[in-house]
């Protein structure tokens, strides 16, 4: 790929995945998407790196403070994009229990129920008090692995679990390089085992994700994407914020 393409890839993905200045992409291809998935760790990084710095300087007031300003940061950059991706699933894996077949039919629902209200206030509320669990180290390191990694998360769902329906999620798929992929984990658990040792376990809870994703519901699609991002953050701060303790 060209130094202009590589640019625009990158601008495609900042502005998908966040909502950081970025050149405008007047078009969205969900193709041109899968290839700008060479980027996600990156721009993940770059999230936790603003999220690390919001955590240290209100840590200095209070780690509860640091929390806050840390919470908000991370939802305020995101646009709350996988946030809401949790509460689609949320609400579809909530109400079909008796009825699987009908999962598809509540995910297109535009409206959020009280499952998808219950598991954002959830997600929010473990982010916070793991976050305040870790306010009292020097935090920009681990939580940009931390959000590095769970960006790397939909590339290696869409290419391990067949999509479950025609989407955006299904072409996101169709363009995945496995060899970029694989690059890609391999630097990060480099950079992990230097920095924050306990992040290796990524190699394990992104595959365990894409498990369960292929036993509970055969496939995946694009909010399933999301919900897992936000799930394997909240894992992986779970497991350093008790390695620290």
């Amino acid at each position: 790929m060209s130094i202009p393409g590589h640019i625009r890839s990158f601008s495609h993905a900042l502005q998908f995945l966040t909502r950081l200045p970025a050149p405008p992409i007047a078009v969205f291809d969900p193709a041109e998407l899968s290839r700008a998935s060479i980027w996600f760790p990156f721009v993940g990084a770059i999230v936790g790196v603003l999220v690390g710095g919001a955590l240290w300087l209100g840590g200095m007031a209070s780690p509860w403070i640091g929390a806050v300003l840390a919470l908000t940061v991370w939802v305020l950059v995101t646009g709350g994009l996988h946030l809401d991706g949790l509460g689609d699933v949320a609400d579809a894996l909530g109400a079909s229990h008796r009825s699987p077949d009908r999962f598809l039919e509540i995910l297109r629902d535009p409206h959020v129920g009280a499952f998808g209200v219950m598991a954002i206030s959830m997600q929010l509320m473990f982010k916070l008090v793991l976050l305040a669990g870790i306010a009292a180290i020097p935090a920009f390191l681990p939580l940009m692995l931390i959000a590095a990694w769970a960006r790397l998360g939909p590339a290696v769902w869409a290419l391990a679990v067949p999509p479950l329906a025609p989407g955006s999620g299904e072409r996101f798929a169709k363009q995945l390089d496995p060899r970029m992929v694989a690059v890609q984990a391999a630097v990060l658990a480099l950079l992990s085992a230097w920095l924050a040792p306990v992040l290796l376990s990524a190699v394990l809870v992104l595959p365990g994700i894409a498990l369960y994703w292929r036993y509970r519901l055969g496939g995946v699609t694009g909010d399933c994407l999301g919900a897992g991002v936000e799930v394997s953050e909240t894992i992986l701060l779970l497991l350093f914020a008790a390695r620290m303790a």
